[in-house]
């Protein structure tokens, strides 16, 4: 009997040819997209399905060498419009703008959007957005200094408020616009306000109210996330609310105090709590009102985030107030040196739930602590600092074990005090002894 024939890699049909393309690692992509022409053509979907340009260079350089066709490929655009190495001849805004034009322009498939500049593009950028009718995510950051190249927040608002189908919005050190926010001129603490944005045209449906609290107005929105911006607005309580959010995720603006910071936060609460299941906060909540279940403002509360720089202090009174809410999960991210304060605080917590009895967070499953990375390189912590945060850690899970809770603390680095090894590694905390690199950290 003769041989059966082995199908040869051209003999597959296209779909099977893309599937298989599909499933390779990137560098693999790239290895076999150089077999011969009709690979590569094969490759070029999911080559380009994930673009990332790190600066305005990177951007230029991708317009000029790739072929427009290609563009509908993308599916997830990463872009900086910073240039790297800035010139005498710095570029005008306008010439930037017209260069994300030509991109966007042509990402029909465009499904997330991650978009850092520094200071507002001219607003002839805002023009390819109502267009984008498969983009569902977009994040936009200020990778410049407030002070002198603020990101408007009449920019961001009509470029979101454009976007047909958006449903998740994150937004980083925005600067709130003078036309909103005339209270904040030349008032201590003196925070910044970008001018001369009033040109920005008005929206169809928002108008020329292009203000945060203006987000809320987007029917299709069910994610938002705001970090480093200035909130204090009025018309967070008074905007009528179209969007049905499901994650909240507030940070705290620099510029203001605690405070302040609670009553911004415990206001947009207010305003979108009734759908909301999943909140993340970095200021404290001090309204007990949010602590009464008939009257909560969070009546579908389930899962609760507490951020590395939220006040340890407050950590028990806030989740108290939040006792209201049917909260099934608590995850609190802290960094290295607070391991110890973030565990005793959840410990003293847990007493309190003990002592007000079943109805005091029924719902409650379980409990987790997580370890940011530093921003900066911090010092090596000593032989007696890693014991004294992991006798905390296993004395809370001791203790949510008692209480029948599922609970996991981990924390970044716990090997390289072990080896000495530079890479941020994950540990699990469940066992002192034994080591979970770069695994998931066990569940008890």
């Amino acid at each position: 009997m003769s041989p059966t024939p082995v199908a040869s890699w051209h003999g597959l049909p296209n779909e099977m040819m893309l599937a298989i393309i599909d499933i390779l690692d990137t560098e693999d992509v790239k290895t076999l997209s150089k077999v011969d022409q009709r690979t590569y053509q094969a490759c070029v979907p999911t080559q380009f399905k994930k673009v990332k340009l790190d600066n305005y260079e990177a951007l230029e350089r991708f317009l000029e060498n790739v072929p427009r066709s290609y563009y509908t490929h993308i599916e997830e655009l990463e872009l900086c419009t910073h240039s790297e190495s800035p010139s005498s001849f710095p570029v005008l805004p306008r010439v930037r703008a017209d260069s994300v034009i030509a991109l966007l322009s042509g990402t029909s498939r465009l499904t997330k959007l991650l978009l850092r500049i520094a200071g507002s593009l001219d607003k002839s950028a805002l023009s390819p957005f109502p267009y984008l009718n498969n983009l569902k995510s977009i994040s936009v950051s200020n990778c410049g200094e407030e002070s002198t190249t603020p990101l408007s927040e009449r920019f961001v608002v009509s470029m979101a408020a454009s976007t047909r189908y958006l449903e998740e919005l994150s937004l980083e050190h925005i600067t709130r616009s003078s036309m909103h926010a005339p209270e904040l001129e030349g008032v201590y603490p003196c925070v910044p306000l970008a001018v001369n944005d009033e040109d920005i045209p008005d929206h169809p449906i928002l108008g020329s109210e292009l203000s945060l609290p203006s987000l809320l107005r987007i029917p299709t929105l069910r994610k938002l996330t705001i970090r480093d911006t200035h909130l204090g607005h009025e018309g967070w309580t008074s905007i009528p609310v179209a969007c049905r959010l499901e994650v909240l995720d507030l940070g705290s603006c620099y510029h203001e105090d605690e405070g302040f910071n609670t009553q911004c936060t415990e206001r947009i609460m207010a305003a979108v709590g009734p759908t909301v299941d999943e909140f993340s906060l970095t200021a404290a909540v001090s309204d007990t009102v949010f602590a009464q279940s008939s009257v909560t403002p969070l009546p579908r509360l389930r899962k609760l985030h507490i951020s590395p720089f939220f006040p340890v202090d407050s950590v028990v009174e806030t989740v108290a107030n939040l006792a209201g809410s049917p909260v099934e999960k608590i995850s609190v991210q802290c960094f290295e040196e607070d391991v110890v304060d973030v565990c005793q605080a959840l410990e003293e917590f847990l007493t309190l739930r003990v002592e007000r009895g079943p109805e005091f967070y029924h719902k409650l499953q379980r409990i987790d602590v997580s370890v940011a990375a530093a921003a900066f390189d911090a010092d090596m912590p000593s032989a007696e600092e890693v014991e004294e945060r992991v006798a905390a850690a296993r004395r809370l899970q001791n203790f949510c074990r008692e209480l029948q809770l599922l609970s996991v603390v981990d924390r970044l680095m716990a090997a390289k005090t072990k080896t000495g090894s530079d890479k941020p590694e994950v540990a699990s905390f469940t066992d002192a002894k034994r080591y979970t690199v770069k695994g998931r950290a066990m569940t008890i």
